[in-house]
């Protein structure tokens, strides 16, 4: 093997280890506590309480949104943005497509893009009260208790995995007989330089009844 090869070898050597690391120190972050009503091979169904959360909305396609808002919710809890202290960080962030009321005149954005919601769970230590004021564009709101189906999955989450997962996970709510009453949220518990067989991704759709 030449010196280039070998040099690409240690590179990626190098990523990988990198990777990993990071991986386990995400797996010590902070995420919600919630109790599970049912445990079903991949599928779940999850009861959460009232949380808290930062959230922005940005238009554009959904990765781009997720990017963008990413970095919006992030100058936030690190103190960027704002003065303060900063906001430790938790697992996972949280995607949704918003929801606009239809009035009259309906009028499509001439780009037809869409409009996606990000939002970072807040540490249970904080109460609303307790959050620093955020700058323009973040808001601080609440997610109310709820009962959620669940499809955990890894790899990386583009549109065609989510929109397939949220296929399954829509079958295992109608053959079960539940009530789906909401739009699929994605979950993200990773950074994108983590391994795709090491992340971990998930499809939450809100139920009738809690």
């Amino acid at each position: 093997m030449n010196a280039l090869g070998k040099a690409a070898i240690g590179v990626v050597a190098v990523g990988v280890a990198g990777g990993l690391v990071y991986y386990v120190y995400e797996r010590n972050t902070e995420q919600p506590e919630y109790r599970l009503i049912l445990a079903d091979g991949r599928f779940e169904i999850r009861e959460y309480p009232t949380l808290l959360v930062a959230e922005t909305i940005q238009n554009g396609s959904r990765e781009g949104a997720l990017n963008r808002g990413f970095r919006e919710l992030a100058g936030y809890i690190f103190a960027k943005s704002r003065g303060g202290a900063r906001i430790a960080m938790t697992a996972p962030v949280i995607q949704d497509r918003e929801k606009i009321a239809m009035t009259p005149p309906v009028i499509q954005d001439e780009a037809g893009r869409d409009s996606w919601r990000t939002r970072f769970i807040m540490p249970p230590k904080y109460s609303r009260a307790m959050l620093p004021e955020p700058a323009e564009g973040v808001t601080i709101s609440e997610i109310p208790s709820r009962r959620v189906a669940a499809l955990q999955f890894s790899g990386r989450a583009g549109n065609t995995a989510l929109a397939a997962r949220e296929s399954e996970l829509r079958e295992w709510i109608a053959v079960r007989r539940l009530q789906a009453v909401g739009e699929p949220e994605y979950a993200f518990y990773n950074s994108p330089f983590i391994p795709g067989f090491l992340r971990r991704n998930e499809i939450l759709i809100p139920l009738a009844g809690i």
